[in-house]
C-alpha cells in the first residue's frame, strides 16, 4: 500500500484535532452540567432537609396545640358541670323559697286590709270601756265585752279591754 499524500494526512490530522477538540468541550460542558447538577442536588437535599424539619416542626407543633386544645376542652367541661351543678343547686333552692314568696305575696295582699283592722282596734282600745253607771242592770257594761253565750243571773263577765299583740 502506497502512503496517503500529505494533503491528506494534514486533512485527517486537522479532522483529528478538530474531534479532539470538539470530544473535550463536550467533556467539559459534561463536566460543568455535572456540577451544575451535583449542586442542583445538593440544594435540593438541603431544601428536602429543610422541609422536612420544618414538617416535623409543625407536626411537633400541631400535636402541642392539639394537648392544649384537650387540656382547654377539659377545663372547659369541668367548669360546665360546675356552673351545672351551681344551677341544679339553685333550681333546688327556688323550689324551696318559691312558697315562702307566695306566701309573702299573699301577706303583702292582705297587708292593707290587716293594716285597717289594726288601726280600728287601736282606736277601740283608745276609747276604752263604758263607765260602769251606764251600763243596765243583768246586762254587760259593754256592748264589746267578753261573752260566752251562756246567761248567768249573778255573774257578770268583765268587760273586753281591746290589745294588740303584733
Amino acid at each position: 500500500m502506497s502512503a496517503p499524500p500529505p494533503l491528506q494526512i494534514r486533512e485527517a490530522n486537522a479532522h483529528l484535532a478538530a474531534v479532539h477538540r470538539r470530544a473535550a468541550e463536550l467533556e467539559a460542558r459534561l463536566e460543568a452540567a455535572e456540577c451544575t447538577v451535583r449542586a442542583q442536588a445538593e440544594r435540593l437535599a438541603r431544601h428536602d432537609q429543610q422541609l422536612s424539619a420544618a414538617l416535623d416542626e409543625l407536626g411537633r407543633a400541631k400535636d402541642r396545640e392539639i394537648a392544649a386544645l384537650q387540656e382547654q376542652l377539659l377545663t372547659s367541661e369541668a367548669a360546665v358541670q360546675s356552673l351545672q351543678a351551681a344551677v341544679r343547686q339553685r333550681d333546688k333552692l327556688i323550689g324551696q323559697l318559691q312558697p315562702r314568696a307566695e306566701l309573702l305575696q299573699d301577706l303583702c295582699r292582705r297587708r292593707p286590709p290587716l293594716a285597717g283592722l289594726l288601726a280600728t282596734l287601736v282606736e277601740a282600745e283608745r276609747l276604752g270601756p263604758l263607765p260602769a253607771s251606764d251600763s243596765l242592770p243583768g246586762r254587760p257594761s259593754s256592748p264589746l265585752a267578753n261573752s260566752t253565750g251562756e246567761e248567768e243571773d249573778s255573774d257578770q263577765l268583765e268587760p273586753a279591754v281591746f290589745g294588740t299583740t303584733v
